[in-house]
This record gives structure tokens, sequence and C-alpha cells, in this order.
């Protein structure tokens, strides 16, 4: 009895073994083969909230994504691929429009959110729709006024392209294409689109200096804007009432739209002040042209409203002079070099 309670034991260990062996083999399938790459954390930086531990990141993974996301062909009409509104002279933002074009003369409901550090965010789109990098990528490839295709026409162009086929069978090991495959690449291409590299970031590594009107920039921002554009990401990713005003062409509510709790009325997601001095137009409708206008808006414009954020119910004190030196503080945090990076400009 005891020999064969023995022998039982001995064969459960060798199959408990021999499971974790195939498992280990399976799970290191979907990257064999690949340039592994590893996720860009700065210094100073929090960890991320997305570490692609269900998309490995690899150089033919991020190279197929960056493809795509230039790529018109992707959109209905073969002209508005992902950069057409997410430009990268831009900060991956539509620069100088308030909202963007899409398909066929369409036009967005909304100015498209710059497009890097997206790895330090757990929701995505001005009213937090998608929850997920790669589940974000679904809507402006398939809404009707941004890019309107559908996965089945894609994957059908895809596939008759034999560079593209190849490709998404290297990376995924998968003899078609599926569309998960497709959001995974574009999640990889942009959530690697860091911005860490401006004068301010420079400044407080000690490799920089300030001048004295960016000084005093700064120490107004620390007053007046760190409580939701703290640094170094320069946004708590929260979602906030500004008070601005509905514009009734377009009766946006925010993020009510997605909850469909009237205590969102008017919320939309804090924007990232990074790199906003070039990446104009402004709110989540693109209404103004200038960060001069912005500010203007929180000094005298604040909407009182029951959803306001309460630290905005006496609107923001600044002279004209403090605004002047607000607006020379944040060009310190325009990363030019990310502006000029090959490795995220359209492929040859």
């Amino acid at each position: 009895m005891r020999k064969s309670l023995f022998t039982i034991l001995v064969l459960f260990t060798f199959l408990v073994t021999l499971s974790r062996g195939l498992g280990a083999c399976k799970k290191d399938q979907g990257t064999k083969g690949l340039e592994r790459l590893a996720q860009e954390i700065p210094e100073g930086f929090p960890q991320p909230a997305y570490t692609f531990n269900d998309n490995p990141l690899s150089r033919e993974g991020f190279e197929l994504g960056r493809k795509l996301f230039y790529d018109p062909a992707l959109s209905a009409d073969n002209q508005h691929p992902c950069s057409s509104c997410h430009q990268q002279t831009g900060g991956f933002g539509t620069f100088e429009h308030d909202r963007s074009h899409g398909v066929f003369d369409s036009h967005t409901l909304r100015n498209a959110p710059v497009l890097f550090n997206l790895a330090w965010s757990s929701s995505f789109h001005w009213d937090g729709e998608f929850s997920s990098l790669p589940g974000e990528a679904a809507h402006p490839l398939t809404g009707s006024h941004e890019m309107g295709e559908t996965y089945q026409n894609i994957i059908k162009q895809l596939e008759a392209d034999p560079v593209y086929r190849d490709q998404f069978k290297k990376v995924f090991r998968y003899p078609i294409i599926r569309p998960e495959f497709i959001n995974k690449v574009l999640a990889q291409f942009t959530g690697s689109i860091i911005s860490a590299d401006a004068k301010y970031d420079r400044y407080k590594k000690g490799t920089a200096a300030f001048t004295a009107q960016e000084e005093n920039g700064y120490q107004l921002y620390k007053t007046n804007c760190a409580s939701c554009h703290p640094e170094p990401l320069f946004t708590d990713f929260s979602y906030r009432n500004i008070g601005l005003p509905v514009d009734i062409t377009l009766n946006d509510y925010g993020r009510m739209r997605v909850t469909g709790k009237p205590a969102d009325s008017l919320k939309f997601k804090v924007p990232t002040l990074r790199n906003t001095y070039i990446s104009s137009n402004y709110m989540h409708d693109g209404r103004f042209n200038t960060l001069q206008q912005c500010i203007g808006h929180y000094r005298s414009n604040v909407q009182q409203s029951p959803t306001l954020d309460p630290l905005l119910i006496n609107g923001i004190t600044l002279t004209p002079v403090q605004s002047s030196d607000l607006v020379v503080f944040l060009r310190t945090l325009t990363d030019s070099a990310l502006l000029r990076n090959t490795r995220f400009s359209k492929p040859n």
C-alpha cells in the first residue's frame, strides 16, 4: 500500500513538473524569435499603470504598430491614418485645430488628446470610456466620424499585403490577423511614446537653469495648478468640471455620457500640461487657441454649476504679469526631442 502511494506521489510530481514546463513553453511561445524591448520608465516617474504583461513589447511589434499608425489604408476613405489626428509636430495631438477631421469630411466631437506617456493612464479619452490601452484603439478605427472602418475590411486589406501578413505572423505566431492583434501592436507603439526630455526635466536633474521669469512661473504653477496637474506627469488623470459653458451645438456633457450619473455632468479628463505649448487647440472641444485664453478662463470665466470642481469655485487669481510668467513656464514643458525623434516618425 505504501509502495503504491509512493508511486502515485512520484507520478503526480512528474505531471505537475511537466505541466509547468509546458506552461512556460506556451508563455514564451509568443515572443520566441522576437527582439524584446524593455519598457522605458524615465527617472523620477512613478511605476506605469500599464506594463505590457498581456502584450510583450518587441521591436517587431513596435514597428508593426508604427507602420499601422501611419497607414491611411486603415481608414474608410484611405486618407485618414491615426497620424492625421495625432501629429508628431503637435505632441501627437491635432496641431492648431479645434476638433479633428474624420473620414468623408466629417468632424469629430472633441479635440484629439495627445498620445504620449499613455502607459501611466488607466483610462482613455476625454470621458474615460476605455479602460485599456489596446481597447482604446478600437474606437478611432471604427468610429464613423474618425476612421470609419470595420475590422473585417481592415483585416481583408492587411491579409492581401504579403508584408503585413508576414509581420503579423512573426509577432503573434498565428496564421490569420485578428482584431486584437491590430489593437495590441498599436498599443505597443503609442504606449512607448515617452515625453520626459523638456527643459523642465533637465532643470529637475540640475543640468539646466530656469530664467527668473520661468522660475516665477514655476512657483505660480505649484501654487495654482499642481493640485490637478501634479509633477512629473502634469496630470492626476481625474475627471473634473472646470466651469466651461456647454457648447450648445455639441451638447457634450463629458464623463456622464459614459457613466450616466448626473454627478459626472461636465466632467472631462484632466489633460497633461506637457507639450501644451505646441499642442493647441485646448480643452475637450478645442475652443481656445492660446494658453492665455485658457488662463483667462480660470481667472474670470469659470461658470458655477452643481458639479463644478470645489477648487475652482472662486476661480484662480492671477495678474496679467503672473499669467505671462505662467505661460513662459509652460513652455519649459516642451519636449523638442520628441517632436524630432525619428523612432516615432512615419516609416520610410
